[in-house]
């Protein structure tokens, strides 16, 4: 199965701090990957504070480019992204 990459390059547009971009591009590698974006997947490579990763995801929800699916019996959500013309940027 041949799909297309998750990076958008109007991501580098959106005027985001460093930590926020580069868990954008985290999320698009696990996704890329077929891996689900969450915490969890994202906390394995993260090496910032968790409460940056919080931060960041917070932000590319707001701004529409991720959004929060309902959580699972464990209380973690899976983070999915929206299309571009969606974004709030």
């Amino acid at each position: 199965m041949n799909q297309t990459p998750s990076m958008n390059q109007k991501v580098f547009r959106a005027g985001f701090s460093v930590e926020t971009v580069s868990i954008y591009l985290l999320c698009c590698g696990l996704s890329d990957a077929g891996t689900s974006i969450s915490v969890k997947n994202l906390s394995q490579v993260w090496n910032s504070s968790q409460e940056a990763l919080a931060k960041g995801l917070d932000e590319l929800d707001e701004k529409k480019i991720l959004f929060k699916t309902l959580p699972d019996r464990e209380g973690n959500h899976i983070y999915q992204f929206t299309d571009s013309e969606e974004w709030a940027v």
